[in-house]
């Protein structure tokens, strides 16, 4: 057959992936997204969604989409810059703006092509780029594909950026780093990341796409939970497929930036526009987001309550005061067995395992929203203990100290 040969070239790796436990399989729903689903056609509650505020099915984004579906149709037609950038997208980059005190706006299709836009329209041959080493993947190979000489420094350390932009001579520095590291679920240290980046007269960039809408005062994200400025961070990423319920992602800062992006972003001028429904419906969440702060305390309060059995069952937390909850394991096999357990007991939660994260730092990413109740985290808690001890009893009455005591930092 034509494609026995590629097939032949191709199976090895896929086999070596499932012989080391690292085998990744999609799962289908049959539900929305919400706590209680219907996963593989059997019910699931559900701790790996990013739907933080659990507006992925709030009735008024639901309708906000058909209306504009009504009115617009489905498809945008073209890229912005041909004929599909119609009112709702016109708008909702100008209400997005509004919201986190900057200039502009300007809406992409993925977060992916946000970052990948916004870095290589930035810099390029001739200039240098640092990356946090525990960036999301979008923003390391947008750093691999700029052609700008790209560095890494260690994660959370401003000590070491400091002395990788110290030995630059390059015309333009980008720093980049996550707000909230989207598998560890810690904070990045912007203030004192501005500090050196204005020091060596580099830009700071960050891609907030766990902190918008669930961090600060007001859901504007990780800079309004520290009480960093917008001066301090020019450029700002988030996404709209997580706090905010819908898809897509922005950039946000300067008019200069944003026209820019316009000229220059091949990720936003060579692809379609989001659908304006989508558009739409996004204004309505975050209207949400704005007049129902409610949604962050129940957050905050379901964190706190979790962390809380955690700890009491003796967990191996891993330091994070956000949505994402990860209990560090170790071994591959062992979070996957984890896992697996956990869903015999009805409850969906994700395995990690390299290369999302290093080698040797499995771990299960167990993502709280607004929308658990305080009975659905307990029923959590109570299927973490037993899957523990089934998994020890399985691995030959092991101690358990890959899944062990006491908070860890990797």
């Amino acid at each position: 057959m034509p494609h026995a040969a590629l097939d032949a070239a191709l199976r090895p790796a896929l086999n070596e992936r499932r012989a080391r436990a690292l085998y990744r399989r999609r799962r289908t729903l049959a539900s929305p997204q919400q706590p209680e689903l219907v996963v593989d056609g059997q019910p699931r509650v559900g701790f790996c969604s990013n739907d933080y505020l659990g507006l992925a099915n709030h009735p008024a984004v639901v309708t906000a989409f058909r209306n504009a579906a009504g009115r617009y149709g489905v498809g945008s037609g073209a890229s912005h810059l041909v004929c599909g950038h119609s009112a709702e997208h016109h708008a909702l980059e100008e209400e997005l703006a509004d919201f986190l005190g900057r200039e502009r706006a300007l809406l992409f299709s993925t977060g992916y092509m946000a970052n990948l836009g916004a870095v290589t329209a930035l810099v390029g041959k001739g200039d240098a780029i640092f990356e946090d080493r525990l960036n999301h993947a979008s923003l390391l190979d947008a750093g691999l594909l700029s052609g700008a000489r790209f560095q890494r420094f260690l994660h959370n350390d401003p000590h070491h950026l400091k002395r990788r932009l110290e030995k630059t001579t390059a015309h333009r520095q980008l720093v980049a780093v996550d707000g909230v590291f989207s598998m560890d679920g810690d904070i990045a240290p912007l203030s004192e990341l501005s500090r050196v980046a204005h020091e060596h007269s580099a830009w700071l960039m960050v891609d907030d796409a766990h902190g918008f809408g669930c961090l600060g005062e007001t859901g504007a994200g990780t800079l309004e939970h520290l009480g960093v400025t917008e001066a301090e961070v020019p450029i700002y990423m988030g996404t709209l497929g997580k706090a905010l319920g819908t898809a897509g992602a922005f950039v946000a800062g300067s008019d200069a930036l944003i026209e820019t992006l316009i000229q220059f972003s091949r990720s936003y001028i060579y692809t379609t526009a989001l659908s304006p429904a989508v558009a739409a419906a996004t204004r309505a969440s975050l209207k949400l987001v704005r007049e129902e702060g409610w949604r962050r305390t129940v957050l905050q309060e379901r964190i706190a309550q979790f962390r809380q059995g955690a700890r009491q069952l003796g967990l191996n937390l891993m330091a994070s005061d956000t949505a994402i909850q990860p209990i560090w394991v170790g071994e591959d096999e062992r979070a996957l067995a984890l896992a697996n357990a956990l869903e015999t007991r009805g409850i969906w939660v994700a395995a990690i395992r390299p290369p999302t994260v290093p080698p040797g730092s499995a771990r299960l990413r167990i993502t709280l929203s607004a929308a658990h109740s305080e009975s659905q985290v307990t029923q959590l808690l109570a299927a973490l203990a037993d899957s523990k001890a089934e998994v020890d009893r399985l691995d030959g009455n092991r101690s358990g100290a890959d899944f062990g005591t006491d908070e860890v930092t990797p």
